[in-house]
């Protein structure tokens, strides 16, 4: 407070020495920073506090827990296939759902979608289709698939995308089944249908993530083509499809559950 007083009564005291067009400069200059420091807060501001709620909802506490220690855990996980009440999608995979939708990492970054920690060894976990669709693996994915839903459960008109990674181990060698090789385009799956195994590869070999699986709904383009899962503008909120709370703007709990049973 007292900082914030001699500095105003500094900016005063070069204000009354300065000439009139000095004045009108500065004025300038401060409007363009207040706006500046407006418009940032204003893009930026959600991410921030997006980052802290993260921290202190301790779920990056309960993620470190689990990866070291899973079997004192055993309580946080899902089984694989489980269904939550009448929720189109099946659980994926089995697991901790560590992160969530809207999580943090980093003050600038929001998370696309769920990280799902098996707690086993890489290529130990199986990964299966959470809907009927078509399967895409483009030729230079190592780890990713990507699976084309038609006809998004909640809304007819609209096509959706289930982007899911980390299905190779942390030198790049893919833990996805044979038969969804390199440049595998428009493959008919069926719900439950086995595709991989979860793995730790980040992207860069000898650089791993944590064994799991990073599974997000992606928004079509309009012309067919999926969009650019990085950004939270082009995904989707899972909740509804999962039947249970993973938005973090919502959900506090570090444990995700189902609340209704089938």
């Amino acid at each position: 407070m007292i900082i914030a007083l001699i500095g105003q009564i500094g900016v005063r005291i070069i204000i009354k020495r300065m000439n009139a067009k000095n004045k009108k400069t500065l004025l300038i200059v401060l409007t363009v920073i207040i706006l500046s420091t407006l418009t940032l807060g204003l893009v930026f501001g959600n991410r921030i506090i997006a980052y802290f709620r993260t921290w202190v909802s301790g779920r990056n506490k309960a993620v470190m827990d689990f990866i070291r220690h899973p079997e004192e855990h055993g309580d946080w996980e899902l089984e694989a296939l489980s269904r939550c009440g009448d929720a189109p999608f099946v659980l994926p995979t089995n697991g901790f759902i560590g992160y969530l939708y809207n999580d943090s990492f980093t003050p600038l970054k929001l998370h696309t979608g769920l990280d799902i920690f098996g707690g086993k060894q890489v290529g130990q976990t199986p990964i299966y289709a959470p809907y009927d669709g078509f399967l895409t693996r483009e030729n230079d994915w190592k780890s990713s698939l990507i699976l084309r839903i038609p006809e998004d459960p909640f809304n007819s008109n609209q096509q959706i995308w289930v982007y899911m990674t980390h299905l190779a181990d942390v030198q790049g060698n893919s833990l996805i089944e044979a038969s969804f090789p390199p440049g595998t385009s428009e493959l008919a799956v069926r719900q439950g249908e086995l595709l991989g195994y979860q793995g730790n590869f980040s992207g860069y070999p000898g650089s791993p993530t944590g064994i799991h699986l990073h599974i997000s709904i992606v928004k079509d383009d309009g012309h067919g083509k999926y969009l650019n899962e990085l950004e939270i503008q082009n995904t989707l909120d899972p909740s509804p499809y999962f039947g249970m709370p993973l938005n973090a703007a919502n959900a506090l709990e570090s444990s995700p559950a189902c609340e209704v049973q089938e």
